[in-house]
């Protein structure tokens, strides 16, 4: 069974930086598109980027264009998140998850993904 592990939050000043990993474990990360979502408090969750199983093609929310870029490697089992410039608004508990194939261009569709991890908190603050 594919358990998911996120680390890397923290708590940082506006226009600073933070790389969140997840790391894979019970399964490979091969055969799965992965997806990085939050929530941030008295909101929904959201997808903020999603990954292919294959070859790297990746999606982002327009909130995290240019800023946030996802990668994955497979040989690690491990998917990343690095985010730039953040915002006091991207302040919120950051999920990874892995779902069926296709998901990766439908990173909006968080309910269909199917292993999550335990999340971890970001903060962006002054």
């Amino acid at each position: 069974q594919l358990q998911l592990v996120e680390s890397g939050g923290g708590l940082v000043q506006p226009g600073e930086s933070l790389t969140l990993s997840c790391a894979a474990s019970g399964s490979t990360l091969d055969y799965y598109a992965i997806g990085w979502f939050r929530q941030a408090p008295g909101k929904e969750r959201e997808g903020v980027s999603c990954i292919s199983s294959d070859d790297g093609a990746t999606t982002a929310a327009d909130s995290v264009k240019g800023r946030f870029t996802m990668s994955r490697d497979n040989a690690k089992n491990t998917a990343y998140l690095q985010m730039n410039s953040l915002k006091p608004e991207d302040t919120a508990v950051y999920y990874c998850a892995a779902g069926p194939i296709h998901l990766f261009r439908l990173c909006e569709l968080w309910e269909d993904f199917t292993s999550w991890g335990q999340g971890t908190q970001v903060t962006v603050s002054s």
